[in-house]
């Protein structure tokens, strides 16, 4: 019997989409399992065979969670599916690396193997990929209420997708296509080292050398890297400041209630667009620049007048070729889990 939307409260989940009439018009001995596992939330939905999209979503907290293989267990509890009908083909999108068959999960703390996992859910096929590959697959499906255009031109058909993604931490991602069909590249660029666009992010940059040896762009585009950058301005500019989350840097950037949040969160946009303009350049992505992560959609409207775009664009003689390509902000619910329902057609596909 599975669990009711009441018994749910001790995992904090968010129910979406689920119901007897929505499983009795698909298949269930043909479903799914899909799951987009960041460092504070683990989301699972269901796919058929033929569904682009997945339905039956929650979301759990990790923190509720010893481990990976109990959240799984936990969501497949609530689906009320007999034994024989569990899933028995699975894609998790991790954020981290997914190379071995060890994964540790990055800023969560779970950890587990690819094939003990295989055999506990009794599968018959598990992909594993990066967050940033799921979120990369995603983006050629998503639709137009589900993207915010900042400035740019038209997308080119068949050309490569860039995906950047600040969030816990920050996920970069590319799509290239063989044909018509799509092939993600995996990455870790969020590592790459941070580059100052000026005098003062340059400023920034020796205050963080003092904390870490590399100085990456994730120290400072991810919710951490955003109180890293506050507190780096406040040493900059020798005024006091509090203890702040990035949360309420955020909020008090938004009412424009305190002028160092504020600078703060501008820069951020600014450092953000610098990147997304080097990864632009270094995957040709004139199919188009995706901006993704729970962060910018929480200050979209700052985002929007921000110098991101101007930013993107301040490549030197590269200037021209940067202002053709399209940058959008995916406002999308779950993007992951689409991404990852497509990494797994994508992979059964003949």
């Amino acid at each position: 019997m599975g669990l009711t939307l009441g018994e749910l409260n001790p995992y904090t989940a968010k129910r979406k989409t689920f119901g007897r009439k929505e499983m009795a018009t698909t298949e269930p001995q043909h479903l799914s399992l899909v799951a987009d596992i960041g460092g504070t939330h683990a989301r699972f939905a269901l796919v058929g065979p033929c569904d682009e999209r997945p339905s039956a979503s929650l979301t759990f907290k990790v923190s509720d969670f010893p481990s990976l293989t109990s959240a799984i267990l936990a969501y497949l509890e609530t689906t009320d599916l007999p034994e024989a009908q569990r899933p028995r083909c699975a894609c998790l999108a991790i954020a981290g690396p997914t190379g071995l068959d060890r994964v540790n999960i990055t800023n969560n703390g779970w950890s587990f193997s690819q094939q003990a996992l295989k055999q506990t859910l009794g599968l018959e096929q598990l992909r594993v990929i990066n967050d940033f590959t799921a979120q990369a697959y995603a983006a050629p499906l998503l639709a137009p209420n589900e993207l915010v255009s900042i400035g740019g031109g038209k997308s080119v058909n068949g050309k490569p997708i860039a995906v950047l993604g600040p969030g816990t931490g920050l996920g970069v991602g590319g799509l290239v296509f063989s044909g018509t069909s799509p092939i993600a590249l995996f990455s870790e660029g969020g590592h790459v080292d941070f580059a100052p666009g000026d005098e003062l992010e340059a400023e920034v940059l020796r205050y963080l050398w003092q904390r870490y040896d590399h100085v990456s762009a994730e120290r400072l585009l991810c919710g951490s890297g955003l109180v890293n950058l506050y507190e780096a301005l406040a040493a900059i500019h020798g005024t006091h400041n509090s203890a702040r989350s990035a949360v309420a840097i955020t909020e008090a950037a938004l009412n424009n209630s305190d002028p160092l949040c504020r600078e703060s969160v501008e820069l951020f946009c600014a450092m953000l667009g610098s990147l997304a303009g080097n990864t632009a350049l270094t995957l040709g992505a004139r199919g188009g620049v995706y901006i993704a992560g729970g962060i910018v959609p929480k200050i979209l409207d700052l985002f929007l007048t921000s110098r991101f775009r101007a930013r993107f664009e301040s490549k030197g003689r590269f200037q021209g070729y940067l202002a053709s390509i399209p940058t959008r902000v995916v406002i999308a619910e779950h993007p992951g889990l689409l991404g990852a329902a497509n990494a797994l057609r994508q992979q059964t596909q003949p």
